[in-house]
């Protein structure tokens, strides 16, 4: 009865647009049980993509309103399920695995979980979450490399940090399981950003979330965000290293595992000093020296500027793509869900 309600559950965020695939090994089973009670993920199971109001969810279990709304409350709290307030009546959904419950694990994240999540993904987790298209994420080019009149609206990542009015920073989730890995990071840890427009209270100001960006973008990381055009409220600080959605490229040969930016990197050969300095700041792996100049290798590249920000002779330049090679995102995350279970075939 215990293993059948963690059963139900995976089958139920398997159902979600981000996936949740079984592997051969069951890991995905063992994950849920470290993180959720049995009647929690009995609770958990019973929901699906679409927010429902507690009262409703209740009725369908025939329990207690109050009870289960509590309840709910509680999942919210562990990452398992996302709340919704518009017209002032609490609605909920479950939440994806990725992005969504695992992200919700920081204080939880220890020696075991972090083994479970990396066997699962390892095992086909990865191929079935970020396999899939449109990518759960996007590349958003360091501030300042492309050119004013080449970039799009929706690439402007300075852009979505002046039109919020609230700010959040926390560890990045990525770097914190792969410390417990074995393997720390010597990239910032405590550079994520999420930000609102409602005005609610935040943690730190816009000056102190603009200057987070800045920070990350001097180290070396890449920014990628949800892969929408519209209603972001957060921003990843990304290394190959350890975060998963870069991974996919280059641990999990998953190419299209990241929304590249509708640019990317030339090098002028006949200016370049062969410093590698790009080589080093180039996440991808896409810039090697060949003959003692920059080379980049454009089925690698990205399109993340962080080879122009760091040039310290600016050499490297941003072009920007095409037209008919110009990808625009979904408009927002309801279109992403519906493209994205029209290509896994669960489109109704």
């Amino acid at each position: 009865m215990t293993t059948a309600a963690y059963e139900h559950l995976a089958a139920a965020l398997d159902r979600l647009p981000n996936g949740f695939p079984r592997t051969p090994a069951g890991t995905e089973i063992l994950i849920l049980k470290k993180l959720l009670s049995p009647e929690e993920a009995t609770l958990a199971g019973q929901l699906s993509g679409t927010l429902e109001p507690a009262d409703e969810i209740a009725a369908r279990l025939g329990r207690p309103a109050g009870e289960v709304r509590t309840e709910l409350l509680d999942l919210v709290r562990r990452g398992a399920a996302w709340l919704d307030k518009e017209g002032g009546k609490l609605r909920f959904r479950l939440a994806p695995f990725i992005v969504g419950l695992y992200e919700g694990q920081l204080e939880r994240m220890d020696h075991e979980l972090a083994h479970l999540v990396e066997h699962y993904m390892l095992d086909g987790g990865a191929a079935g979450i970020m396999g899939p298209e449109p990518a759960l994420h996007r590349v958003m080019p360091t501030q300042g490399t492309v050119k004013s009149e080449w970039i799009l609206p929706y690439d402007d990542v300075r852009a979505l940090l002046l039109e919020a009015k609230s700010f959040w920073v926390r560890d990045c989730i990525c770097r914190e399981q792969q410390k417990h890995m074995g393997h720390p990071c010597s990239f910032s840890t405590h550079v994520c950003l999420s930000f609102s427009s409602s005005g609610r209270p935040g943690e730190i100001t816009q000056e102190e979330a603009l200057a987070i960006l800045e920070q990350t973008e001097k180290e070396g990381l890449v920014h990628t965000v949800s892969n929408v055009l519209e209603g972001h409220s957060y921003i990843c600080n990304c290394c190959s290293c350890c975060c998963g959605i870069l991974r996919g490229v280059t641990v999990y040969g998953l190419k299209n595992s990241v929304a590249a930016a509708n640019y990317y990197a030339v090098i002028d050969a006949a200016a370049c000093q062969g410093c590698g300095t790009c080589v080093e700041r180039c996440q991808m792996h896409a810039i090697a020296l060949v003959d003692g100049v920059a080379v980049v290798d454009l089925e690698r590249c990205i399109g993340c500027g962080l080879c122009v920000s760091g040039c310290p002779d600016g050499v490297p330049r941003m072009e920007r793509k095409p037209a008919d090679a110009i990808v625009r995102p979904p408009d927002n995350f309801t279109a992403w869900e519906r493209v994205r279970l029209q290509n896994r075939g669960l489109a109704e």
